[in-house]
């Protein structure tokens, strides 16, 4: 697929040409020039280029890449956007996924402070939700914002102590907040902990060290797994997420569970290959995890019985019950292929053909306003 922007095009050329470290002139031309070149052929963002070093990248990694503006080309239309909100309000995911039988947290309660129905789950108020946790028995949870991702938002709750119509929430760094003090305009889903297998608490007893699975959907019911790897959090952190602070990151084998290329993930500019984890030196490379067989077969299985999402990212927690799903996501970031040491274009890609032969076509029912952005406003400023 060609994409090529006259304009646009010059614009992230001249960016590479300026902010790229090259040394001495001549290098950021030739370096210039090779972005050029990429830009016309996959679209590749100068960010890109220079964020996952492309001037030093195999050839390999290079040609499988799937960058920003040719993801989106394909997920738009594998994963519909009339079905975003699925996947991306957590409420409606655990919704979904009780339905069709996969394995997931337990959801506790959902704080919606935009409505006012109240029911045994959903509350719009501190009030409700103290007397929905109380009545269920819970004693720790995991509370999330609906539509955050990346670890955002997301506080650990070890213990909780019931004070009439309010509640003490002791969290994971040691703070202790009131119910009433967390809850604010945004909503909120209350979870239960996952209790991740000691093997992969090895790797950080501080968080879930979950396993992103890149999964595709294929029209005759095929259900493949694209790559794997893992995200392990820090010492004292209880998110396995890449945000502040880092985290370590591994490819694993998909073939085998057998964990290859650790690296240290501070920042897009700054990580390095490891072999143990920095905090605990507890060895990386080479750990095979258990029942990995059975626990593709369960992925397989939770993609087919999620066909709105066609390409899915699964962050899973492995336990001693077999995969847990934490998070579906239907739009992911580029980060996990310098993990892998590859990309996966061709992979998604021959899924976006598959179903192109198809004549399937997803269209939003509501039809594109006719008026432009500036003639609304004007219009709703009217009394």
């Amino acid at each position: 697929m060609i994409i090529y922007n006259p304009f646009r095009g010059l614009q992230n050329t001249l960016k590479v040409l300026t902010k790229h470290p090259a040394n001495g002139l001549a290098q950021r031309f030739r370096v210039a020039c090779d972005y050029s070149k990429l830009y016309r052929r996959k679209g590749l963002l100068a960010d890109e280029y220079m964020e996952y070093r492309f001037d030093q990248c195999s050839e390999t990694f290079r040609n499988t890449f799937l960058g920003l503006n040719e993801q989106r080309f394909y997920l738009d239309y594998l994963n519909p956007k009339k079905y975003y909100i699925l996947a991306r309000n957590k409420y409606l995911t655990h919704k979904i996924l009780e339905d069709v039988g996969i394995r997931k947290p337990i959801l506790y309660a959902y704080y919606q402070p935009e409505g006012r129905g109240e029911s045994a789950c959903v509350s719009a108020h501190a009030k409700g939700i103290c007397h929905i946790l109380r009545h269920k028995g819970v004693e720790s949870c995991v509370v999330k914002s609906t539509e955050s991702s990346h670890g955002d938002n997301v506080h650990v709750v070890t213990a909780i102590e019931y004070k009439d119509d309010e509640a003490l929430m002791h969290l994971h760094d040691g703070n202790i907040i009131k119910l009433s003090d967390l809850l604010g305009p945004e909503p909120l889903i209350f979870e239960s902990r996952v209790k991740q297998t000691a093997q992969l608490s090895a790797f950080n007893a501080d968080s879930i060290n979950t396993v992103r699975f890149m999964t595709t959907l294929y029209p005759n019911g095929e259900a493949r797994i694209v790559a794997t790897f893992i995200k392990i959090g820090r010492a004292g952190r209880c998110v396995d997420n890449a945000g502040e602070g880092g985290n370590v990151d591994a490819s694993i084998d998909t073939e085998t569970g057998t964990l290859q290329y650790a690296i240290q993930y501070d920042n897009p500019h700054h990580y390095h290959d490891i072999e143990v984890h920095p905090d605990n030196q507890n060895p990386i490379n080479g750990v095979h995890i258990d029942h990995w067989q059975a626990i593709k077969e369960d992925v397989l299985r939770f993609q087919q019985a999620l066909p709105y999402v066609k390409a899915a990212g699964w962050d899973i927690a492995i336990t001693e019950e077999g995969p847990v799903v934490i998070e579906v996501n239907d739009m992911w970031d580029r980060l996990g292929q310098l993990f892998l040491r590859r990309g996966w274009r061709n992979e998604i890609r021959d899924c976006y053909l598959a179903w192109k032969k198809t004549g399937k076509n997803y269209p939003l029912v509501r039809r594109e306003n006719m008026l432009k952005e500036k003639h609304l406003e004007k219009i709703a400023r009217n009394e």
